[in-house]
């Protein structure tokens, strides 16, 4: 097809949201416009090549043939024309890199180092994005990120940073008012919750914990819940009962002083870690890679700081849970 031959760019990006979804409405949510204006544009776009690209079933679409052969390519493409806007841009945006993290990461790890970095590098801007959702890097203006899982991520550049362990915490005033000496003790305090959308099957919950150890007569269920990790350890920094802290998230304030690990307890390794991806379709620019390399150096000053784990792998299985 000559050039002058092309459809319309904005059917062809209407078309690569839609088959990247398989939907019409999440399509018209990611570009700000309406269902219908999306299926006008994709028939738009299927006048102009004159084959079906969709297939309706009520209100359901799914990929033709042809649709599904042109899809992954013309996302390609556009990551590409992505790619590009951004190289156009690098002389307004010279020395920016936008890192997303999990709210809890990025409050308790990540934001209490970047002033060391900020300080030594001072012509780069970092901007960082607090949130849960995985980043769809062929969409957004994200550089890279850290994520908190098992590393299986399709597409990127995978980087292990950090491992996770989880150990009970509690304030140190919490605990001269009323020492805990053995788990049994737990009967007499306030058990907190982290329901945290970043955990996974070998995190314990307390009754996986309690159990693990053998602990019969402390209710588990009992205890306020929060749905942030950072907010369990300010839960237990401000003495309001004990947690089952993520070591990472908990080690600026047990290097303060202000958390205690109970029962000189050993860290088990969650199977679970912080991942640092980016983009396979991206070079990373020379700002990024000063800030990937102070992220390294400071993800193993973390390790090596960390007591030394057990060697064994997680005592908790998903089927405790």
């Amino acid at each position: 097809m000559s050039r002058d031959r092309l459809p319309p760019l904005s059917a062809l990006r209407v078309f690569e949201a839609a088959a990247r979804h398989e939907s019409f409405k999440q399509a018209a949510e990611e570009l700000f416009v309406t269902p219908g204006a999306v299926s006008q544009q994709i028939r738009l776009l299927e006048d102009h090549v004159g084959v079906e690209l969709f297939v309706r079933d009520g209100r359901r679409v799914v990929l033709s043939d042809a649709g599904k052969a042109s899809a992954q390519i013309l996302k390609e493409a556009f990551e590409k024309m992505f790619e590009a806007t951004r190289l156009m841009k690098s002389g307004t945006q010279k020395g920016r890199v936008t890192v997303s993290a999990a709210p809890s990461f990025a409050a308790k790890w990540l934001m209490p180092r970047l002033y060391e970095f900020s300080a030594a590098n001072e012509d780069i801007d970092v901007w960082v994005s607090a949130d849960m959702a995985p980043v769809d890097f062929a969409v957004s203006d994200i550089d890279l990120a850290v994520r908190y899982g098992n590393g299986h991520y399709n597409g990127l550049h995978v980087e292990h940073l950090l491992p996770e362990a989880v150990v009970p915490v509690c304030s140190p005033l919490l605990f001269e008012a009323a020492p805990i000496r053995k788990p049994e003790d737990l009967a007499h305090h306030v058990l907190l919750h982290d329901l945290g959308a970043e955990t996974d099957p070998s995190c314990p919950d307390w009754a996986m914990w309690l159990k693990a150890h053998g602990v019969d007569g402390v209710d588990a269920s009992r205890g306020p819940r929060f749905n942030q990790s950072s907010m369990v350890i300010e839960a237990a920094v401000s003495g309001r009962g004990v947690a089952l802290a993520k070591r990472t998230i908990a080690e600026a304030d047990l290097h303060a002083g202000r958390l205690k690990v109970l029962f000189d307890e050993k860290d088990k390794p969650l199977d679970y870690g912080y991942w640092l991806v980016w983009p396979q379709t991206r070079e990373p620019s020379a700002a990024q890679v000063r800030f990937m390399d102070w992220l390294r150096s400071q993800a193993k000053a973390s390790s090596d700081a960390a007591p030394k784990r057990a060697d064994e792998r997680p005592v908790f299985a998903a089927q405790d849970i």
